[in-house]
């Protein structure tokens, strides 16, 4: 559940921050695919983790049973990272840079 909330928190972060209007244009895809891989690399060992319920979904949809006992965990958990992580953003930035 902290790996849900803290490695998707970060993600939104890297979202935010290269996305932003001060933000080099046609940049924002890398750092987002690098963090992407990173999150992925340290956290499926942990969690089989997911960053994202609609990929949870799928792969609950079309995966074995058991997996809808634990696809609310990778719901609710990735949802309030990005609340997290966009709570973080808003607090750290000003209106000009959002």
């Amino acid at each position: 559940m902290i790996t849900e909330v803290v490695f998707t928190a970060l993600f939104i972060l890297v979202i935010a921050g290269t996305t932003r209007k001060s933000a080099i244009v046609g940049f924002a895809g890398i750092p987002i695919g690098l963090m992407l891989a990173l999150i992925h690399m340290v956290t499926i060992p942990i969690d089989n983790t997911s960053v994202n319920p609609a990929r949870s979904f799928s792969t609950v949809l079309f995966g074995p049973s058991w997996g809808w006992e634990q696809l609310w965990v990778f719901i609710v958990f990735p949802i309030i990272g990005g609340l997290i992580g966009a709570g973080i953003w808003r607090f750290v930035t000003t209106v000009e840079e959002g």
